[in-house]
């Protein structure tokens, strides 16, 4: 099969790789479509300390069952799926005490092993999740940054009628968004410095958009209860730490580059009570995403902009990196554009 492969940071090509086989426990899906994510940026950039190389990229993906390995009962040939990309240990402290995405042999498909940025994918059954008829298999990659937003709400525990800032207008700032405006929060702010994102964002619904907290603040003078940073960039995680009404949350949703840091008060985390909250990745949430995101409170025509095909990798991700559109997906087998 052809297949897009990160040999090491910095070097990326389309090459033809052996096909592959289910194990007793897998199924292999002929992929629909990969979504991008800003975890691949930083793979091929040597930015993702996880990465194991050389690895096939795409951790996002949906497509049809077939091959199926000889343990495997819950699906068959032709089945549409879409799949968690996590594969846990389940032994070591973490996952014995429920924190399986803080895995000590932590794994994912497409980062440490072979994804789906390829004709076809092997996957184990028990993350294979079949889809609701109201899912398109097109739109079903957005399940798994779906359910990273979900994991994000766990964490964060926000109450009815918080009022919400949020760090970026790419995919997962809008994902977010949509997210907390069914979780109950009184409104929703959004800050991007990308005019035609914010766009967007107004017409999802935001009650307030603007290229930088300070044109928010007359609404909000004490701060806000709960500030997401969705962008994993530096500046606005710096200045998203300083939006926090006291006694309120910061989460960092973002990824940022491993060997970033940031500044901050920790006498205002200390005085103010901010609480500091991180967020990795999927815990017990996919499946959650998967009737969330048939239930249809996504708006998945306007956040999927772009598809490409394998040899347009390379292309897909800079326009990633110029902040082109939403989400952009690589499409192995079918129509791009």
């Amino acid at each position: 099969m052809r297949a897009v492969v990160i040999e090491e940071p910095n070097k990326l090509s389309v090459s033809q790789v052996p096909d592959p086989v289910p194990g007793p426990g897998d199924v292999v899906l002929k992929v629909t479509a990969a979504g991008l994510c800003g975890t691949d940026v930083h793979m091929l950039a040597g930015e993702f300390g996880p990465t194991r190389y050389p690895v096939i990229p795409g951790h996002e993906f949906s497509g049809e069952v077939v091959a199926v390995g000889s343990a495997v009962t819950g699906f068959a040939e032709g089945d549409a799926v879409a799949a968690d990309p996590a594969v846990y240990c389940g032994t070591c402290h973490f996952c014995s005490i429920g924190h399986g995405n803080l895995c000590e042999k932590w794994g994912t498909i497409g980062i440490t092993m072979d994804g789906a940025a390829a004709e076809y994918v092997r996957v184990p059954a028990g993350n294979c999740y079949r889809l609701p008829e109201t899912v398109d298999l097109r739109h079903a990659p957005l399940i798994e940054p779906l359910s990273t937003i979900l994991r994000g709400f766990d964490l964060v525990g926000p109450k009815l009628g918080d009022h919400f800032l949020i760090y970026g207008a790419g995919t997962m700032g809008l994902l977010y968004l949509q997210v907390a405006q069914r979780a109950g929060a009184a409104s929703v702010s959004v800050v991007d410095i990308n005019e035609d994102r914010l766009e967007v964002a107004r017409e999802l619904g935001a009650d307030a958009v603007a290229t930088s907290a300070d044109a928010l603040t007359a609404n909000h003078p004490l701060g806000w209860q709960v500030v997401t940073d969705c962008t994993g960039n530096v500046r606005a995680i710096e200045d998203g730490l300083t939006r926090p009404i006291r006694g309120g949350t910061f989460q960092q949703f973002g990824c940022a580059p491993d060997q970033e840091t940031a500044r901050f008060s920790p006498f205002r985390i200390y005085n103010d009570e901010i609480r500091i909250v991180g967020s990795m990745a999927i815990l017990h949430t996919y499946g959650r995403a998967v009737e969330m995101l048939g239930k249809g409170i996504i708006d998945c025509e306007k956040m999927i902009t772009h598809r490409f095909g394998l040899d347009q990798y390379a292309e897909a991700l800079k326009t990633f990196e110029l902040g082109t559109g939403r989400k952009l997906q690589i499409v192995p087998n079918g129509e791009v554009g």
